[in-house]
Order: structure tokens, then sequence, then C-alpha cells
């Protein structure tokens, strides 16, 4: 007599950390990462990332007030958390406009630019989502935008600084998310250990993670487009 063997299903830490891995490996085939890993990246190359994140990064404070505005009483918590992140986050595109004119950029360009196709396709369903009642899905979008500062952004400053020679005063906005964002993820991670999210839930993060790890992709694939 045989007897089956029960797979135990896949923890919500398990998931998210599936989505993670074919984030990572969907950001490594970007062509501006690409030559940043190799070597051969340039400082227009630096500029245009700089531009093209300024104009939906301005966007992140905005989204995030809506959605702590979406949470009923019920979710307290969560909206206390969206409240608070909402304020630390608002000002980060000036950071972003202090190191593009720091570069040689133009800030009257840049205030002036427009969201490429793949910002305006993110942006649009970080608002559409915010506006959902109670829309705890959108832990999975922290987990890949706050994620991303926290792993891989100092990472992509020091590799800018090595090729081109900058300035940590010209790379800020990159080094400044390491910290930041780690301690964003860390209180992200204490809402997702916490018991507080059932199995519907669950599947609305990972899926809100799976569709903003492709649509950031699509950003950083779509630069001045």
């Amino acid at each position: 007599m045989t007897t089956d063997t029960i797979t135990a299903p896949a923890t919500l830490a398990e998931r998210l950390a599936a989505v993670w891995d074919d984030f990572e490996t969907r950001l490594d085939g970007v062509p501006i990462l690409q030559r940043l890993a190799d070597g051969t990246v340039t400082i227009d190359d630096y500029r245009r990332l700089l531009f093209n994140l300024r104009q939906q990064v301005v966007d992140g404070s905005p989204w995030i007030s809506r959605a702590a505005a979406s949470f009923d009483i019920a979710h307290f918590d969560l909206r206390s958390a969206a409240i608070r992140h909402a304020e630390e986050e608002h000002r980060d595109y000036l950071m972003i406009e202090r190191d593009y004119v720091a570069v040689g950029g133009s800030l009257a360009e840049l205030r002036a630019g427009r969201k490429n196709l793949g910002s305006e396709a993110l942006s649009g369903y970080m608002f559409h989502y915010a506006d959902r009642p109670n829309p705890v899905g959108l832990l999975g979008a922290m987990f890949i935008i706050e994620g991303l500062g926290a792993r891989r952004a100092a990472g992509w400053a020091t590799r800018f600084q090595e090729v081109l020679g900058l300035a940590d005063s010209q790379v800020h906005f990159m080094k400044y998310h390491q910290d930041a964002d780690a301690e964003h993820t860390g209180d992200l991670e204490a809402i997702l250990n916490s018991g507080a999210i059932d199995h519907a839930a669950a599947d609305e993060i990972v899926r809100c993670a799976e569709v903003v790890a492709r649509l950031y992709v699509l950003q950083l694939e779509e630069l001045d487009r």
C-alpha cells in the first residue's frame, strides 16, 4: 500500500519570494541595467533614468494617500500606516530633481516631462487599485517597490559611481532609499506576518505584487517612450 504525500500550500512569504525572483530576473534583462552591470552605461543613461523615474515617483505619495482614504475603520492599522508612509514619501521626487540637476540636467525640462509608457501603466494601476474599498492588495505593491529600494538601489548607485565617477551628492536618491526602504520593508513584513492576512487577502497581495513587478520593469524598458 502506498500513501500519497500531501504538499503543504505555499505560505504568503514563499509566494512573494517567487514573485521577487521573477522580478529580479526581468530586471537583469533591462537594457540600461545590463549596460550598468557591464560598465558601458553613460552619464546620459543616468540622466534618462532619473528623468523617467521622477515622472512616476511624483505620484507615489498621492496614490498612497488615496489608498489610506479607502481603508475603513476595521482596517485602522493599515490606514494609519499608509498615512505615515505618504508623509514620508511626499518629498522623494525632490531628491531626484536635485540629482538630475547635479549631473547637468535641466530642472525646467525635467518638470515639463511626461511619463513613459510603462510609467503611465504603473501609475494608472496604482491609482485604480487605491480606489478600491480596503485595498489590502497594495501591500504587494509595496513589497516590490520598497524591496527594490532596500535591495537594489544602493547597489545601482555604487555602480553608477564606479563607472561614471559620480559623487554621493549626485546619487542621493538611490542611496537614501537603501536605509529608508529597509525600514519600510521591516514594517511591511511585520504586517504580512501578523496573522491579520487571510487567504483571500494573501491572493490579492500576491497578484498585486505580480502586476506591479511587471509594470515596474516595463517602466525601465520604455525609457523616453
